[in-house]
């Protein structure tokens, strides 16, 4: 991503800063991370679209990466949505949106409850209304391990990022990470999002007592309403998304699609992103032509 960030208008004019490429002519396709991201997990994905002609907007969500926090701390899976849903009204274009995790499941509550026909297709990357106890445990787990107190050095964030994710290859502390890490005037390093959106994850499941964290009922019901063109991809070693919950999804939404990513997990994106591009490209195309149009 070689454009210079803009900035986005979300619900009730939330800040989201986003990076865009391709070309105006380019049917618009959102890209929401998960949580704990920002808008450069989508960089190779983006690239490809462009190529093909559609116009990626990649977003940092409300809370994370240089998108503004939440003063109020509305970091419930409606407000991610709202924005979706703002962002999509404003393109002067019904776009696709794909969603990762966190920004899936916004995606599914934006169609499905709050404000169908928002999207003209939706792709979920390894998420589901229901999800894997364990799954969930470990990834709210890796990110309140450190959000409060953080890192003395980017070599302690990768170390402690290659301890989470050991299939991949070790992690330096380059200029990448740079983008997922502040320095504040104390000398550590932060992750760049906003603390009290993981105190409210852990906050709703306190009170909830679901294994979800999300409310796995209202996002199911959801589920069920979508209508437009839905395509699940899901890594094959995910441990938050089973092939009981695809099965559950299918039921749900049976007009979806499945793409099954073999040797990824729940981080997609980057366990095996030339496959993962592959399976949006074609989904997208045969759904809407070519991004741009003749």
């Amino acid at each position: 991503m070689t454009n210079p960030p803009v900035t986005l208008s979300g619900h009730s004019g939330h800040a989201i800063a986003a990076l865009i490429e391709g070309s105006e002519r380019g049917m618009p396709v959102l890209l929401a991370h998960g949580g704990g991201q920002t808008k450069r997990a989508w960089k190779r994905v983006a690239a490809l679209l462009a190529e093909n002609g559609f116009r990626a907007i990649a977003l940092d969500l409300r809370g994370h990466g240089d998108s503004a926090w939440a003063e109020d701390g509305a970091y419930d899976i409606v407000d991610f949505a709202g924005d979706l849903i703002a962002i999509a009204g404003s393109l002067g274009r019904k776009p696709a949106l794909i969603g990762a995790s966190l920004g899936g499941l916004a995606g599914i509550m934006a169609e499905g409850e709050v404000a169908t026909g928002s999207f003209a297709s939706l792709t979920l990357v390894d998420i589901t209304p229901q999800m894997e106890a364990g799954g969930v445990a470990r990834v709210v787990g890796f990110m309140a391990a450190h959000a409060r107190e953080g890192f003395a050095s980017p070599e302690e964030a990768a170390r402690v990022i290659s301890e989470y994710l050991p299939q991949r290859p070790s992690r330096k502390a380059s200029s990448g990470l740079a983008h997922y890490l502040r320095q504040k005037a104390n000398g550590r390093y932060y992750w760049h999002w906003d603390p009290a959106f993981i105190d409210g994850i852990m906050r709703r499941h306190a009170e909830r007592g679901d294994s979800s964290d999300y409310g796995r009922t209202e996002l199911g019901e959801a589920a069920s309403r979508l209508a437009l063109p839905v395509h699940l991809i899901r890594g094959g070693s995910s441990d938050l998304v089973s092939p009981e919950a695809v099965a559950h999804f299918r039921d749900l939404v049976p007009h979806a699609e499945y793409s099954d990513i073999a040797d990824a997990t729940h981080m997609v994106v980057g366990d095996q992103n030339d496959a993962f591009g592959d399976a949006i490209l074609d989904f997208l195309v045969r759904m809407h032509g070519k991004g741009i149009a003749a």
